[in-house]
């Protein structure tokens, strides 16, 4: 069985894929600030959780998920604002390390996608 004849129910890790949307935005100004919120609210918004103060994160059943997402987030950057965009497969996710105070820790679980 190819990885295209799958039952919905055990998709490939290598096609549900995560992105992580990071960025530095201007806050100096009281209006600055507004625009920073109204980002972060987009960003729930669109299905983001955070995972740190300026780091949001999303799982998506496929790239082209990914794509349209991209383009929502370009039209919703504030002028000034300074974004990074990382795609990457759910099996590359499960290698991620996570420290708290230089221990490894075990991330809180996600809730990986899954489909019925």
């Amino acid at each position: 069985m190819t990885d295209d004849a799958l039952p919905i129910t055990q998709m490939s890790g290598h096609r549900i894929m995560w992105m992580l949307t990071m960025f530095d935005l201007p806050v100096v100004k009281k209006a600055d600030r507004k625009e920073a919120t109204r980002f972060r609210q987009d960003l729930l918004k669109l299905g983001f959780e955070m995972a740190q103060y300026s780091v949001y994160m999303r799982c998506c059943v496929t790239r082209e998920r990914c794509d349209a997402l991209v383009q929502r987030i370009r039209e919703a950057v504030p002028s000034g604002g300074k974004v990074a965009i990382l795609i990457f497969t759910d099996k590359q996710y499960a290698n991620m390390l996570h420290f708290f105070a230089r221990e490894e820790s075990t991330p809180p679980d996600q809730g990986q996608l899954a489909l019925f």
